[in-house]
C-alpha cells in the first residue's frame, strides 16, 4: 500500500491539472458562442460546457477514456476504425525495426569492442547519426524504398531500426567492456582464443547492459515506426489515426491513439523486463 500511494497520489494531481487544463483552454470556445448568443454564462455552465466538447483543444481525461476504450473494446478488431488493428500494424513495424536495430547494434558492438580502426571510426559516425531529426531523414527513406520497390512494412521497420540501434550500439560496447583485467588475464593463462572471451565472459558479463539498452530501444524502436506512417500518408496504423484525428480537427482520436502508443510500448517494455528477470536468474545474476 505505501508503494501505491505515492504512484496514486502523483496520478491524481495529474488528472487534476489535465481538467484544470482542459476547462481554461476549451473555454474560449464557450465564451465566444455565449458571446454571439448574445447571453451570459457562469462558471458551472462554462465548466460543463468545456468537458462535454465534441472537438475540444484539450480533450478531458474521460473523453480521451472514452475514445480508448471504444477504440480498443468498442470496434471488431477486424475494423479499420480499431486501436487494435492500427496497433498491429503498428506493432508489426515495430518488431521487425527492433530486430534489424537489435541485430546491427550487437555486431556494431563487437566490432567496436574487438577493432580499434572500428571503435575509432564508426562509434563517432553512430553518434553523429543521432544528431539527425528522424522527421528529416523518414521522408528520404521512404523516397528511397519506394524507388526500390519496397512500400509498406520494409520502410518503417528501417526507421525503426535507425532509432532502436543506437541505444543497443552503446549499452553493449559497456557491457563487453565491463569485464575487470583480472578475469581477461585469467583467460588468457587458459590461453582462450578472441572468440572464447567473447562467448564465456564479455557477453554473460554484457547481459544486464543489453537489456538496459533494449528496453530504450524498442520505445524508440515505436517512435520510428510512428514516424514513417506519417510521410506516407499511411491508411493504417496509430501513426494514420494521428494523421485522421489531425485532418478532421478530432482531438479525442489523436489522444486516444497516443495513448494507445503508450500501452503498447509500455507492454513491450515489460515483456523485454521479464524475459531479463528470467535469464538473469537463470544466470544467477539475480534473485
Amino acid at each position: 500500500m505505501r508503494s501505491i500511494l505515492p504512484i496514486l497520489t502523483v496520478l491524481l494531481a495529474i488528472v487534476a491539472v489535465w481538467y484544470a487544463a482542459a476547462v481554461w483552454m476549451n473555454s474560449t470556445w464557450t465564451y465566444d458562442q455565449a458571446a454571439r448568443a448574445g447571453v451570459e454564462v457562469t462558471f458551472g455552465e462554462v465548466v460543463a460546457d468545456t468537458l462535454a466538447q465534441e472537438r475540444p483543444v484539450l480533450p478531458a481525461p474521460h473523453q480521451v477514456a472514452k475514445g480508448l476504450w471504444d477504440g480498443l473494446f468498442g470496434q471488431k478488431v477486424t475494423s479499420k476504425r480499431s486501436l487494435v488493428y492500427h496497433g498491429w500494424i503498428t506493432l508489426s513495424a515495430t518488431l521487425l525495426g527492433f530486430a534489424i536495430g537489435t541485430v546491427m547494434g550487437i555486431a556494431l558492438a563487437v566490432g567496436i569492442v574487438h577493432n580499434r580502426a572500428m571503435d575509432m571510426s564508426v562509434m563517432p559516425w553512430a553518434i553523429a547519426s543521432q544528431t539527425i531529426p528522424i522527421l528529416a531523414i523518414a521522408p528520404m527513406i521512404i523516397v528511397v524504398m519506394n524507388a526500390l520497390g519496397l512500400q509498406g512494412l520494409v520502410p518503417k521497420s528501417i526507421i525503426s531500426a535507425y532509432l532502436s540501434f543506437f541505444p543497443v550500439v552503446v549499452g553493449m560496447v559497456k557491457g563487453l567492456r565491463s569485464p575487470d583485467a583480472m578475469q581477461l588475464d585469467l583467460l588468457r593463462t587458459y590461453n582462450a582464443s578472441a572468440a572464447d572471451v567473447l562467448l564465456k565472459l564479455r557477453l554473460p558479463a554484457s547481459l544486464p547492459y543489453l537489456f538496459a539498452s533494449l528496453k530504450v530501444g524498442v520505445a524508440a524502436s515505436l517512435v520510428g515506426a510512428i514516424v514513417g506512417e506519417l510521410p506516407t500518408g499511411a491508411v493504417a496504423g496509430l501513426g494514420a489515426r494521428l494523421l485522421s484525428g489531425s485532418y478532421y480537427g478530432q482531438t479525442v482520436l489523436i489522444w486516444a491513439a497516443l495513448f494507445a502508443a503508450a500501452i503498447v510500448a509500455a507492454g513491450l517494455v515489460m515483456l523485454i523486463g521479464l524475459i531479463e528477470r528470467i535469464s538473469l536468474r537463470r544466470m544467477g545474476l539475480a534473485r
